[in-house]
């Protein structure tokens, strides 16, 4: 598979298995994960807006991102809210 660019419609992507956080809302304000075939990324993608444009990253900007999240590096973009 070719490397898609970012902001391709996801209907130009090959079929993909689509993955949100068990701790999204039921209003659907959430977004959602796919690994492309073969490593060539993960694609993200508004579950509120399943066939317009997904955003490509690599492997590693992707764990980049999660470990960040573990650390906490984000905690100030959110409201404190009490955990579930």
């Amino acid at each position: 598979m070719q490397q898609p660019e970012n902001g391709v419609p996801t209907n130009q992507l090959p079929p993909l298995r689509w993955q949100k956080s068990r701790r999204s809302n039921p209003s659907g304000n959430c977004v959602e994960l796919a690994e492309l075939p073969g490593g060539a990324g993960i694609a993200v993608r508004n579950s509120r807006h399943p066939e317009g444009p997904a955003l490509i990253y690599s492997v590693d900007e992707i764990t980049a991102f999660v470990l960040g999240a573990r650390d906490g590096d984000f905690d100030h973009l959110i409201a404190d809210r009490p955990s579930p």
